[in-house]
């Protein structure tokens, strides 16, 4: 199929793209990488009256370090991530996870705010800012704002994003942390996952002092699953705790039936990705110096 017909506009700037959006009275849509946006066109999914290309304006690009955060603009495409030293070093679960995103010609041209803002909760990006707590900058109308990455995905596909505001830049914070792990498991390598789990740790001198957990593909949103960062916390370690902790997170999830998985296989997977998150986060504690 073909794209029902739309208005084409291509600002040099920020603040012009956000005017052709104020213009379009709620009926312009934002393209970015176009890998989420340009399949709903074709199936008419999709109708807006005016498509507003970022692809012009300069300084949306970018990876930058600034003290504990690592600042990223919206326009930084899925390979730069996926490539890059610093992310690699300051952000090691988004460099492993985003080897799962999709394939390279996708990588090529996805953005990191086209994929939040279409918030797939079976992607990684929109998980992966839920578990590094991420701030995401907006601008609109009416100026920049700052939204918490938990507060930013209302429901499947759906943020909280207003009409005329524009995703421009996100900033993730740098974990303390000494062990992690991404575990996922697609239909196929490449198609959104049906479950997925990130962990991190820092070990104490007996047991952990902090963890984080989130995990997608389980329910309409990524989900931080602090709960169960407090348990993992709490847990005397032995060779149990990554089947209590398996229990524990499968407790925390309810997914739902849908065409692609049933809610109880899906806790079966979230169950064994799970125990071996945890497994290979722990072992690499025990190598870290």
């Amino acid at each position: 199929m073909k794209p029902a017909k739309f208005d084409y506009v291509l600002p040099a700037t920020l603040d012009a793209a956000i005017e052709a959006l104020v213009a379009s009275n709620g009926e312009g849509k934002v393209l970015a990488g176009g890998q989420s946006l340009l399949p709903l066109l074709n199936f008419r999914m999709a109708r807006p009256a005016v498509l507003v290309d970022l692809n012009g304006i300069k300084g949306l690009s970018y990876i930058e370090e600034r003290g504990d955060r690592i600042a990223i603009g919206a326009l930084t495409r899925h390979r730069d991530l996926e490539h890059s030293p610093l992310v690699a070093s300051r952000l090691p679960v988004m460099s492993a996870a985003m080897r799962h995103v999709a394939h390279l010609a996708i990588r090529n041209r996805g953005t990191i705010g086209g994929s939040l803002s279409h918030a797939d909760p079976a992607a990684e990006l929109p998980m992966l800012s839920a578990f590094y707590d991420a701030r995401i900058s907006v601008q609109g109308p009416a100026g920049r704002r700052t939204i918490a990455a938990e507060e930013f995905f209302v429901d499947a596909l759906t943020n909280c994003l207003e009409p005329s505001e524009i995703v421009v830049e996100i900033e993730f914070p740098v974990l303390d942390h000494d062990g992690w792990a991404f575990e996922e498991v697609a239909r196929r390598f490449g198609d959104f996952a049906l479950a997925s789990i990130a962990v991190s740790v820092r070990r104490a001198q007996s047991g952990l002092k902090d963890a984080r957990i989130a995990v997608m593909g389980v329910a309409d949103t990524p989900l931080r699953l602090r709960e169960a960062e407090q348990e993992l916390v709490a847990m005397e370690l032995n060779d149990r705790t990554p089947d209590r902790f398996s229990e524990i997170v499968v407790s925390k999830v309810s997914p739902n039936d849908d065409l692609h998985a049933s809610a109880a296989y899906r806790r079966h997977l979230l169950a064994q990705l799970s125990r071996r998150a945890l497994k290979t986060a722990l072992a690499a504690t025990e190598r870290a110096p």
